[in-house]
């Protein structure tokens, strides 16, 4: 490898070519995560509600999370999303409109317990779902 005074363009263009040996680089820019994402790297997403379904949580924990099937209003694409709060539930109903956002697990995985819930519910019917969960504000009637 040259290291002299005029060798900065081929040290450059070496470097350039080994760095698509890096598996983050490479999936970067082919914008791979982009492509794969339901949400299409957006940070919130809207969508309705399908079904409320309740996942039964990992070894060692025993429970049912509370969960909804979402479909992606700006694709079509369908997500299960976590119902963060106690009695949250309650709030969503099928067909209502909420928004959704990561659910905070590393490298936009699922997070603690839930196998395969990458996702949040935020919003329903644009009021902070948070709210409704603490009797701060009521569920908008459409």
């Amino acid at each position: 490898m040259p290291s002299g005074e005029f060798a900065a363009r081929q040290i450059s263009l070496h470097r350039q070519r080994l760095r698509w040996s890096n598996k983050y680089y490479k999936r970067k820019v082919l914008k791979l995560d982009v492509k794969a994402d339901p949400l299409e790297g957006a940070p919130q997403s809207r969508g309705i509600v399908l079904e409320k379904v309740g996942i039964e949580s990992k070894q060692p924990n025993s429970a049912i999370r509370k969960c909804v099937r979402v479909q992606i209003v700006k694709n079509g694409k369908q997500v299960t999303a976590f119902l963060p709060g106690d009695g949250a539930l309650n709030f969503v109903d099928e067909h209502d409109e909420v928004t959704l956002e990561g659910i905070g697990g590393s490298m936009k995985r699922a997070m603690g317990d839930i196998p395969g819930v990458r996702w949040q519910v935020c919003k329903v019917n644009g009021v902070s779902l948070n709210e409704m969960v603490y009797g701060r504000k009521e569920k908008p009637r459409r």
